[in-house]
């Protein structure tokens, strides 16, 4: 490798023959155009939504095992099927035989409707239709997305039977499938990619209407109290959005002379009729709100340490790709002494978020939650913005050119071309010659932060790497 090739610095190359503009790079970028649609795969436990999921993956990641309730948890994966780009959700089933079925039922179907643009509901067709079957297919009819019917475990022709028995849950034609042996799943999914749009009409969502705030954080934290407080205080809970009684409540109040949408905040609140479940069902809707919001309300006790379930609900804000508030609350119990430790916890535990705006409050006397506000709308604004892209390079080059990316294998890295392609969450990504260091990855975040700004939204670099194109041809 010649001088010229290597530019004036040794990392950054201006040659003609890299033709290093936004137009070369089109292919790789087309994955950053906007949130791929997501599939949420929805049924009873053991019915096969593992098993199915894994199948539509083609590979097996999704855990599978011959005893109901393996998956607890919502867990997504990034799937192709065809040309298409997918998120494939598997969902945790119900317990059948629960307290308060119906309630369990519309916890996840709720979940489903909210963060994802098709659902699939996963039905036994050898068992038939159970009561858990009717409940969620009634909620999901009303959902307004698209929902289609598999009935699983057809192996051959003798259960198509079973599967047209399945017609009764007025959710339209059944699909038979095996999802243990593939038959029907590739003509299953090739009708569900058909009405998916392009991108997340989920993420895409916003523009114009009130944008949308999840609060959360662990129990007896003070949700509900907030929640209370905001809307008295300004005396406007304006709507309650229309569902089943059992839905989560969308609370549409007036805050700083705009609305805002609260969403989920409702089901955060409720109690699960099921001790033994009540933790899974909390995650469940915690995990739907903050799919469903732009921007999360994170609230922490400040009178008490900070603990890994608050560390938790913070990645998986973070996680989501949504802007971020924090909101220290009951202040009014916070001591001299206990603002010493609690600043040595925040720089010990949330070091990583220092660029998360933070609100002391007290939602019992109303302290302070005037500053909620503001704080709202900086991070919504960051996790909105653009930068330029000739803008962004002429900033890349300066601090490549101060500080390079560490060799490695004996070779200096070098960045070819930068550009962001995409915004909420802003997402930058780095076309380059070799593998970049998750440090220097970070040091080049910290500087993007210190110089745009970006407070209140996560961000993301992703490193591209590309040979010269001479040595491609060769």
């Amino acid at each position: 490798m010649t001088e010229s090739d290597t530019g004036a610095d040794g990392t950054w190359s201006d040659e003609s023959d890299w033709e290093v503009d936004e137009s070369g790079f089109a292919d790789e970028l087309e994955e950053f155009a906007g949130p791929p649609p997501v599939i949420a795969v929805v049924g009873r436990p053991n019915v096969g939504k593992s098993t199915l999921v894994n199948r539509i993956l083609g590979r097996r990641e999704a855990v599978v095992q011959d005893l109901p309730g393996v998956t607890r948890d919502r867990v997504s994966y990034d799937a192709i099927w065809g040309d298409r780009r997918l998120v494939v959700q598997d969902t945790g089933g119900w317990e059948p035989d629960a307290k308060g079925l119906q309630q369990l039922v519309a916890e996840q179907a709720s979940v489903a409707m909210r963060t994802a643009d098709a659902i699939i509901l996963v039905v036994d067709a050898v068992v038939g239709a159970t009561a858990g079957d009717e409940a969620a297919a009634k909620i999901l009819r009303r959902s307004g997305k698209p929902v289609f019917l598999a009935a699983n475990k057809v192996d051959g022709e003798r259960q198509e039977a079973d599967a047209a028995a399945l017609w009764s849950l007025g959710l339209g034609e059944p699909h038979p499938i095996s999802a243990m042996h593939g038959r029907g799943v590739a003509d299953l999914l090739d009708e569900v990619v058909a009405v998916l749009p392009e991108v997340s009409e989920l993420g895409a969502g916003g523009a114009g209407g009130p944008r949308r705030v999840a609060l959360v954080g662990k129990p007896n934290v003070g949700k509900s109290s907030l929640l209370n407080r905001l809307a008295h205080e300004e005396r406007s809970v304006v709507h309650d959005v229309a569902g089943t009684t059992v839905d989560p409540v969308d609370s549409l109040i007036e805050l700083g002379g705009r609305t805002w949408r609260f969403v989920d905040t409702a089901g955060l609140r409720r109690k699960v009729g099921q001790a033994s479940g009540h933790e899974f069902y909390a995650s469940v809707r915690t995990h739907g709100a903050i799919d469903a919001a732009e921007v999360v309300i994170v609230l922490i006790d400040a009178s008490q340490p900070l603990t890994e379930q608050d560390q938790r609900i913070l990645s998986m804000v973070v996680e989501a790709g949504r802007a971020l508030v924090l909101a220290f609350n009951k202040w009014d119990l916070v001591d001299e002494d206990r603002r010493y430790l609690l600043e040595r916890e925040i720089d010990r535990e949330l070091f990583q978020l220092q660029w998360a705006p933070r609100v002391n409050i007290s939602a019992m006397t109303g302290r302070a939650v005037q500053k909620l506000v503001p704080a709202l709308e900086t991070a919504l604004e960051s996790w909105d913005t653009r930068i330029g892209t000739g803008r962004l390079n002429t900033f890349l080059k300066e601090i490549v050119a101060a500080t390079p990316p560490p060799v490695r294998g004996g070779k200096q890295p070098r960045i070819l071309f930068a550009t962001q392609a995409a915004s909420r969450p802003p997402t930058f990504v780095l076309f380059t010659t070799g593998f970049l260091e998750a440090g220097y990855r970070r040091f080049l975040e910290r500087r993007l932060r210190e110089t745009f700004g970006f407070e209140g939204s996560p961000i993301r670099v992703n490193v591209r790497v590309r040979e010269k194109r001479g040595n491609r041809s060769r």
